[in-house]
């Protein structure tokens, strides 16, 4: 029965956190600055668009970063 109890309360974990990154990616978008960061790599062509957030990737990571260290100490 602990088996059961363990997945249930595994999949309650990943689906809360589930709604809570939606939410993040809900209030992310209404930002208008988040898609036009230096270093963000756009590439147009005829019939190809490549975008790489390269920018955004930087600061997820440096604010990810701040935040893990200040829960770790």
């Amino acid at each position: 029965m602990s088996e059961f109890n363990l997945l249930g309360k595994t999949l309650l974990f990943f689906g809360v956190m589930l709604i809570i990154l939606g939410g993040i990616f809900l209030l992310v978008g209404q930002l208008p600055f988040l898609g036009r960061l230096p270093g963000d790599i756009l590439i147009q062509r005829k019939n190809f668009v490549f975008y790489f957030p390269l920018g955004l990737c930087i600061l997820v990571s440096i604010i990810l970063t701040i935040i893990f260290r200040i829960f770790k100490h």
